[in-house]
């Protein structure tokens, strides 16, 4: 498995691992960031929809962020600003808003 995850990726051994890295201290991070965001932009009775709304909203992006800082402290920049860039060509895609974005391997 990790011989197939480096060459997927096209990394060795320290680069695959500074990519796990990156995920792992993300997805921490982005919940201690996350939650008092979202409790100073939300009133403390909210709906469920608007909390789920306002979640997606603050959290799916700043992971993302968080994402491309860590792979850039350590080391692996270019492979996570690949990986936004195909998100934001299909988000656009998907969202319409954009039909003539070529697929890019």
């Amino acid at each position: 498995m990790i011989e197939r995850m480096k060459e997927r990726w096209g990394v060795g051994l320290w680069g695959m691992l500074a990519i796990l890295a990156a995920f792992s201290l993300a997805g921490p991070t982005v919940v201690l960031l996350g939650r008092p965001l979202l409790r100073t932009i939300l009133p403390e009775q909210s709906p469920l929809w608007l909390t789920v709304l306002a979640y997606l909203i603050v959290m799916l992006p700043l992971y993302q962020v968080l994402l491309l800082g860590y792979g850039s402290l350590l080391g692996q920049f270019r492979f996570f600003w690949d990986k936004q860039k195909k998100l934001g060509r299909l988000l656009l895609r998907i969202t319409g808003l954009r039909r003539d974005i070529p697929e890019k391997g």
